[in-house]
């Protein structure tokens, strides 16, 4: 038995999908790259941009006409908000939460081939009706059929969601021997406006820390080279649970005091924070430890202080000004990246343009620019979407040119210098490699050594362009990270 799962969104719905992976393969099946050779065919979807659920229709439109040749089983998890599950519950053989990953044997084993049924994970519980007598809580004793129809009506997730501590208690699949992620928090309480994220996975819950830190120490332990500690809001990480949880600037302490002694030389990044909550003692602890990495992901959103309000972002433009200063002062080598949404409901030329002289002000090492589009569930998608598309995609290409010069510009100072640089994989330009330095910068060097994919290595700086630059490979880095001269 085979199975395949298309992942989309942000970098925690791949960490659920190694999560999934592993439930799965449990049950006996193995991964297969072509979906035609798969039984079982899943998407972790994500309701946070509409492009991405159009993905999925795409997808299970296919699956469905495959279903007249072949018996397979269809199933959609990950960040989906009310609506769009509704509407999946009429495509897709099982619906569920990722919180209810542990219950997915007990459903594919009692539905054995393709049909109806449906499991509606947002109430989390079957629902008797004329056409299912025997149909309660023990899997083990249901009956399926090509007419049984399991339905509710899908609610909005007010609360935090606490069965994902049992789903954070499966051990991952990882799908890099060393990339990983490590989720420390789901669900957020912040309710921007534009956001789908609260009706998705619920308010704020942390995981216990003590888990987060031994999941840390096993991953260097075992080589791995960059690990990413992910949330929705990181760091608001143990504010549900005062009294009884560290903060997150201990939490990044006590990572930091073990990679200064354990001996395994890895970088440590998290997203994303949130300017509110982005205190000194965050960044403190980040100057203090090697290991912690020297990038900073803070999203902007707007460069008009109007426009925060708008979105209910809680935190104005001067607060983010102080925020970085700060970091300009206890981590000047540190990267900047930033998110921002262009086009937002009401958006006039004037707050646009100031976002602009934001962009010119921050000089960001990499900005995620997106076009605004309303999403079911979020406050926003209740107010008019009134800026014309051509003018979002004309604001989306003012501000990429302001990021394509600053890039260019800051990545210029890096000729000449050397760079620790963790191999990812091969460049598309044949004989070279690329990888990432720790600020996050693209490097891509000549080398005909693969075995060089997830090592770190040395490399000197000849050139720059917009996103990336280019040197030649002058060291590799050992394991108890020491540099060897080539």
């Amino acid at each position: 038995m085979k199975y395949h799962v298309v992942t989309l969104g942000c970098q925690m719905n791949k960490s659920d999908s190694e999560r999934l992976s592993k439930v799965i393969e449990d049950m006996g099946f193995t991964w297969t790259d072509i979906e035609d050779e798969a039984t079982l065919l899943g998407v972790v979807a994500c309701s946070v941009r509409q492009k991405a659920i159009d993905k999925v229709y795409t997808k299970i439109y296919k699956w469905n006409k495959a279903k007249n040749n072949r018996n397979l089983i269809t199933f959609v998890s990950g960040c989906v908000l009310p609506a769009d599950r509704e509407k999946f519950l009429k495509q897709f053989d099982l619906v569920f939460q990722m919180s209810e990953l542990t219950q997915l044997p007990a459903m594919v084993s009692q539905y054995g081939v393709a049909g109806p049924f449906r499991l509606n994970s947002a109430v989390g519980l079957f629902q008797q009706t004329e056409a299912t007598p025997n149909v309660g809580a023990d899997f083990q004793t249901l009956k399926f059929d090509n007419k049984v129809t399991i339905t509710g009506q899908p609610v909005m997730m007010k609360k935090p969601d606490k069965k994902i501590e049992s789903f954070w208690d499966i051990k991952p699949l990882y799908n890099s021997d060393f990339e990983a992620f490590v989720p420390i928090q789901n669900g957020c309480d912040k309710f921007c406006t534009y956001c789908a994220v609260p009706y998705t996975r619920g308010r704020e819950i942390s995981r216990p820390s003590g888990e987060i830190i031994e999941e840390v120490k096993s991953l260097a332990d075992k080589g791995f080279k960059s690990i990413t500690l992910l949330g929705q809001n990181v760091n608001s990480y143990g504010r549900d649970k005062k009294g009884e949880e560290i903060t997150f600037a201990q939490l990044l302490e006590k990572i930091g005091n073990y990679g200064d002694n354990c001996g395994k030389g890895f970088w440590l990044y998290f997203t994303s924070p949130h300017p509110q909550d982005m205190t000194d003692d965050v960044i403190e602890a980040i100057s203090r430890h090697k290991c912690l990495a020297k990038q900073i992901h803070l999203p902007l959103q707007s460069g008009d202080d109007k426009m925060l309000i708008h979105m209910n972002r809680s935190h104005s433009l001067a607060g983010y000004r102080n925020i970085v200063n700060t970091i300009r002062r206890l981590l000047p080598e540190a990267t900047l990246f930033t998110d921002i949404i262009v086009g937002f409901t009401g958006e006039t030329d004037e707050q646009f343009e100031n976002t602009c002289k934001a962009m010119e002000e921050f000089r960001f090492n990499m900005a995620y620019i997106a076009r605004y589009s309303p999403r079911p569930g979020a406050t926003s998608s209740r107010w008019a979407d009134d800026i014309p598309h051509a003018v979002k995609k004309d604001r989306l290409h003012r501000l990429s040119s302001i990021l394509q010069a600053h890039s260019l510009e800051l990545n210029k100072k890096m000729v000449g210098c050397e760079y620790k640089v963790l191999v990812i994989q091969a460049d598309r330009k044949k004989g070279y490699l690329s990888g990432l330095t720790e600020g996050k910068i693209i490097v891509r060097f000549a080398s005909d050594r693969p075995g060089l994919t997830g090592k770190f290595v040395k490399v000197k700086i000849t050139s720059a362009a917009d996103f990336a630059i280019e040197g030649e490979l002058t060291g590799v880095y050992s394991e108890v990270n020491e540099c060897v001269a080539l």
